[in-house]
């Protein structure tokens, strides 16, 4: 299990182990050793406590957002795309298309904006069109997500945010992508 770490997991988990083994010895440990610890070291030890607890909640909240936009997307939609196409379409038409091209929004961004609202996504995401200030998940303007991550991550979801697949449709899931892949950062 630890080797399947990636990057930040590993930087956040050296940074809770270290808050931890600070923590249990200067609560088990020095007591016994030095019984007026931390004495005239007051300043310092405070000081240690509340950096060790900067750097922990640092960890937690960067390194978090920097592993949710490092991992891969995983394009699903682009091998089902030449199923769409007629057989009366020549065999190059169809072989470069799909290749080249990234599928191009087929949603409605002003239906996208009414799902975006009614589905929580404001609850969660920061969204200046929308007017959504929340901190939970990555803030939108500042990622501008395009119109294919919009669809993978609210179908399958990733990290705390919940797949949308079972409870919205692909047309509505193909909408709020549509909306916030034209809105985002602008």
């Amino acid at each position: 299990m630890l080797l399947a770490l990636t990057g930040y997991e590993t930087a956040l988990l050296v940074v809770a182990a270290l808050f931890i083994s600070f923590a249990l010895t200067v609560a088990l440990v020095v007591p016994r050793s030095r019984p007026e610890f931390p004495g005239r070291r007051l300043g310092i030890f405070l000081a240690v406590c509340i950096g060790l607890f900067a750097a922990q909640m640092t960890a937690v909240l960067v390194l978090a957002e920097i592993g949710e936009a490092d991992e891969p997307v995983h394009a699903e939609a682009t091998p089902t795309e030449p199923t769409d196409t007629t057989p009366t379409e020549t065999t190059t038409e169809t072989s470069t298309e799909p290749t080249t091209e990234t599928t191009e929004a087929q949603g409605d961004p002003a239906a996208g904006k009414a799902v975006f609202a009614s589905a929580g996504c404001t609850t969660c995401h920061t969204l200046a069109d929308a007017g959504a200030t929340a901190e939970v998940g990555p803030n939108l303007d500042a990622t501008s997500p395009s119109y294919d991550k919009a669809v993978e991550r609210v179908t399958n979801g990733q990290g705390v945010m919940p797949p949308f697949k079972d409870t919205l449709s692909e047309q509505q899931i193909q909408d709020v992508a549509a909306y916030v892949s034209s809105v985002a950062g602008s």
